[in-house]
């Protein structure tokens, strides 16, 4: 994860050319983000993230050799200090769901607008979870998981998932509740477990359709 100092490293990741050089020219732009490298499909985005250890990768979905969702999952499973924010033209609903649960912090619209990726690129590397309001929408109605009832939480898990979900790291957490980070990381571990869920990104999901939390449309 980049420091305050340092520009947030970003591999982009997309089987078309012309689309990762545009990504590239608008984030040159920006001087706290730093495009160290490309990849053209999943596997050579599962390579590149080894190789590099890039801070956020920008990942897009329907690719050839492995597909988006399968890169996200080994490379969260192998390398989970890296983040990864899918950006895509498909808004189905199975899509979306699978590359959250493969442990993306972020699902993002290639209509979308630039500053809009670009704080979903700064928002994961920040331990936070960006989503494009439709795809939000389609996972707070869709999404699997949930399991035993929101009853089993805590009084002070309740508030950590509810925190979570506002889009607050572990050390904002901790401030706010005054506990210790390794205390917050313990409730958002046994939180996740009740509740049978596999990140962060569902935890914050789950907070929003029991209205634990409220974002804007």
């Amino acid at each position: 994860m980049a420091t305050s100092s340092a520009p947030i490293r970003v591999l982009l990741v997309d089987d078309h050319t012309v689309v990762r050089r545009g990504l590239r020219l608008a984030f040159d732009l920006e001087p706290d983000l730093q495009v160290v490298g490309e990849a053209a499909n999943g596997q050579e985005a599962v390579q590149r993230a080894g190789e590099l250890r890039p801070d956020v990768v920008v990942m897009d979905l329907l690719m050839p050799v492995m597909n988006g969702v399968d890169a996200t999952r080994v490379i969260r499973r192998e390398y989970p200090e890296v983040e990864v924010v899918a950006l895509t033209s498909v808004l189905e609903d199975r899509l979306v769901i699978d590359v959250v649960e493969a442990g993306a912090a972020g699902y993002m619209l290639k209509e979308t607008r630039p500053d809009e990726l670009f704080e979903a690129v700064r928002a994961a590397a920040r331990g936070e979870v960006r989503l494009d309001p439709r795809a939000q929408q389609r996972l707070v109605r869709e999404m699997r998981g949930g399991g035993p009832a929101r009853e089993s939480l805590t009084d002070r898990e309740l508030e950590v998932l509810a925190l979570l979900a506002a889009g607050a790291t572990n050390k904002s957490i901790a401030q706010q509740l005054d506990i210790a980070e390794a205390t917050v990381k313990s409730h958002v571990s046994n939180l996740l477990s009740k509740l049978d869920l596999r990140s962060r990104t569902q935890a914050a999901l789950y907070a929003m359709r029991e209205g634990l939390v409220v974002r804007d449309p």
